[in-house]
């Protein structure tokens, strides 16, 4: 289910990544404000991670899906531009790093999907101004 804490900025895209939330079916066991922020604040932290060929951050292009458990712990679904990605070791890292960097987030884990296929028209409009891609 999408987080409904979600705020205007971090949904500008149709294209942006789901940031979702774990629950029970009853509604998420962290208050909506501590919610908001951990969404806020991991948002801003793939924010800081690029793929070193593209001059994009990686949330804008790479990053499918965003789950906060209610224990925290918080598991990130991404891809890569292809299998042969140069970078392919290291950005999964980076981001486990970025995200474990966000006060309050407990375990993190980054899982490399590859369905859907990564195309450019994942990219975000934020990516694309920063591609020059229209």
């Amino acid at each position: 289910m999408r987080a409904d804490e979600m705020s205007e900025a971090q949904a500008t895209a149709a294209e942006a990544p789901a940031v979702e939330r774990t629950a029970d079916g009853q509604g998420s066991a962290l208050p909506p404000a501590e919610l908001e922020r951990l969404t806020t604040d991991i948002v801003a932290a793939l924010k800081t991670v690029y793929d070193p060929e593209i001059p994009a951050d990686i949330y804008e292009l790479l990053i499918y899906k965003v789950d906060i458990a209610d224990d925290r712990k918080v598991t990130v679904d991404m891809t890569l531009t292809t299998p042969n990605c140069p970078s392919a070791a290291e950005l999964p890292a980076m981001v486990e790093n970025a995200v474990a960097s966000v006060p309050g987030v407990g375990e993190v884990k980054v899982s490399v999907i590859w369905d859907p296929p990564w195309d450019p028209s994942r990219m975000s409009d934020e990516a694309r101004v920063a591609l020059n891609m229209w």
